[in-house]
C-alpha cells in the first residue's frame, strides 16, 4: 500500500513551521482559529475549504489586532501580501498534499497574511499579547450535508417577487445556496426588487449566521472587495450589507468599518449613506460616531448625497437626543426646489422623498433639540 505523504504545516513566507491555529478569547462561537509565524504573518484555519474570504477576512483583522478600520483601509500589495496552503488536517497540523490522511478527506486550508514592516510595528504586540490568551482549538468535524427541502434559483426569484418571506426564511436554516440565489438578485433593473432582495437577504443572514456566520463573514466580503476590484458590482450590494449589519449588529457591526471607507467614493456614497440610515433605524448608536462625516456630506455638491446625510441625521436626531447633534453647526444648504428626490425602502415598497422636504425636517429636528437642551440647562 503506497505510503500517505504529508508535511508539517510551514509558513509560506519564511518556511518556519507554525504552530496549530488557536481560538481566541475574544471570538464567537464558530469563528475561524487563528496563529502566527515568528515571521510576523497570521492565519486563519478554514476547515471546509470552502470560506476562504471569511478566512482571509480573519486573518486580516486579526494581523492588525482586532482593528476594523485599520484593515479596511489597508491595499493588498502596498500594505500586505496574502498566501494559501490548501489540504491542510486540523487534526493532525499536517499538510497532506494528496488530500486524504488516514482515511479521511482533508479539505481545511490555513489563509495566511502578512502586514509590511511599517504596519506590523503598530499591530505586533497586540497581535502575541492575544495569543498569549488564546486556548487551543478543538478540531473541526468534517462539515455534513443537511436534509430537507431546498429552493431553485427560480423558486427562490418568484418568492421575492411576490415579497413571501417566510418561505425563504425556513430554508435558509439548512441550505446556504439561498444566500448565492438572493445575491444575483441584487442586479435586477426594478429598483423595488432590488431594494427587496437586500431586505429579505440581510433577514436570511440572520437566519443563517446563527448556524454558520463564516458563510455571511464570506459573502460581505465579497460585497465590499467587488468595489476595489471591479467597477461592475451588483447594484444592491451596498445596500445588502447594510441590511446584513442591521439584522445582525452584534456579529457582523465589524463591516461599518467597510461602508465608512467606501463614503470616500463620490459614485458610491448614496447609495452609503442610504445602508447607513437602514442601520441607523435599528442602531443609532453605530452610526453616530460617522455625524461628522455626515455633516460634511450635507456640502456635497450631489443632491442625492445631501439628501441622503440629512435623512441620516433625521434618523440620529429622532432617535436619541444623547447623542449630541443638537451641539452641531449643520451648514444646510438652501434648497432652490431643483434638488429632485431620493428614494427610501419603507415596509416593502419605496417611497420618493423630495431632498428639500428631507433636509428642512432634519433641520428642525435638530433645531428642536437643542433648544430643548437649552432650556434643561
Amino acid at each position: 500500500m503506497r505510503k500517505e505523504m504529508h508535511k508539517t504545516a510551514a509558513c509560506p513566507f519564511c518556511g518556519l513551521a507554525v504552530e496549530r491555529p488557536r481560538d481566541l478569547i475574544t471570538h464567537r462561537p464558530r469563528e475561524m482559529p487563528v496563529g502566527a509565524c515568528p515571521c510576523g504573518a497570521v492565519y486563519a484555519y478554514d476547515a471546509t475549504g470552502h470560506n476562504l474570504g471569511a478566512a482571509f477576512v480573519e486573518a486580516l483583522v486579526f494581523a492588525c489586532d482586532m482593528d476594523w478600520e485599520l484593515a479596511w483601509g489597508l491595499l493588498p500589495e502596498e500594505d500586505y501580501r496574502t498566501a494559501l496552503v490548501e489540504n491542510y488536517d486540523g487534526e493532525s497540523h499536517y499538510v497532506v498534499p494528496g488530500g486524504t490522511y488516514e482515511g479521511r478527506r482533508v479539505p481545511g486550508a490555513l489563509f495566511f497574511v502578512r502586514l509590511h514592516q511599517e504596519v506590523q510595528e503598530v499591530t505586533h504586540e497586540g497581535v502575541r499579547e492575544k495569543l498569549a490568551r488564546s486556548v487551543s482549538a478543538a478540531p473541526v468535524p468534517a462539515a455534513h450535508s443537511e436534509t430537507g427541502p431546498r429552493l431553485t434559483k427560480q423558486q427562490v426569484a418568484q418568492l421575492v417577487a411576490q415579497g413571501q418571506l417566510t418561505p425563504l426564511l425556513q430554508a435558509a436554516w439548512q441550505d446556504n445556496k439561498i444566500l448565492r440565489h438572493l445575491e444575483r438578485l441584487l442586479c435586477a433593473g426594478d429598483p423595488l426588487l432590488r431594494y427587496r432582495t437586500a431586505d429579505f437577504l440581510g433577514r436570511v443572514c440572520a437566519v443563517v449566521a446563527q448556524r454558520e456566520p463564516a458563510a455571511v463573514a464570506n459573502l460581505l466580503q465579497g460585497f465590499a472587495t467587488s468595489f476595489t476590484y471591479s467597477a461592475a458590482s451588483q447594484w444592491g450590494a451596498i445596500d445588502a450589507i447594510g441590511e446584513i449589519i442591521r439584522n445582525a449588529p452584534s456579529r457582523f457591526a465589524g463591516y461599518l468599518a467597510a461602508l465608512f471607507h467606501l463614503l470616500n467614493d463620490a459614485a458610491l456614497r448614496p447609495r452609503v449613506l442610504r445602508a447607513l440610515g437602514r442601520i441607523a433605524e435599528v442602531r443609532p448608536d453605530l452610526i453616530v460616531r460617522a455625524a461628522p462625516r455626515l455633516v460634511v456630506c450635507l456640502q456635497d455638491s450631489d443632491p442625492q448625497t445631501r439628501g441622503y446625510a440629512a435623512w441620516v441625521l433625521g434618523i440620529l436626531a429622532v432617535s436619541d437626543a444623547k447623542h449630541g447633534l443638537a451641539h452641531l453647526t449643520v451648514p444646510f444648504a438652501a434648497v432652490d426646489g431643483q434638488d429632485g428626490e431620493i428614494e427610501l425602502y419603507e415596509t416593502g415598497r419605496v417611497v420618493r422623498k423630495a431632498i428639500g422636504q428631507v433636509t428642512a425636517e432634519t433641520q428642525e429636528r435638530i433645531n428642536a433639540i437643542r433648544a430643548a437642551n437649552e432650556t434643561n440647562a
